[in-house]
């Protein structure tokens, strides 16, 4: 059963300016360890972006919810597909909505990055 679906878009150049206004402290505070396999390519980052803001969507959260960016981690699995991997407020709310399956899709295009994310029980 499907519980929540999100999708957004984010602009490429938007992650370029922050990463060169606030670098370091813009992929710390965002992005965990494991999503930074390219650290300095704003359309790959768009995309994780993309995909986290997705999740908050389907969620069912309003952004001041307390679940921090980091609270959403976009991995490759094995079979090089992004994953979603929920922590802290983010699992307690997963939990609370009973959702055991996560489907995400990122895409880019034209200057944009694009997620959909659709969220099951």
């Amino acid at each position: 059963m499907i519980i929540g679906v999100g999708l957004d878009l984010i602009a490429v150049e938007r992650i370029d300016r922050l990463l060169a206004r606030h670098g370091d402290r813009f992929l710390s505070r965002c992005f965990s360890s494991d999503e930074l396999v390219r650290p300095s390519d704003p359309e790959h980052l768009a995309g994780l972006l993309a995909a986290k803001e997705a999740a908050f969507k389907a969620l069912l959260v309003p952004a001041t919810s307390g679940i921090g960016w980091k609270d959403i981690a976009v991995i490759r699995g094995r079979d090089g597909l992004p994953r979603l991997r929920f922590q802290g407020r983010a699992q307690e709310q997963g939990a609370r909505l009973g959702i055991n399956v996560s489907h995400v899709s990122i895409t880019h295009h034209g200057g944009f990055a694009a997620a959909v994310v659709i969220l099951e029980r």
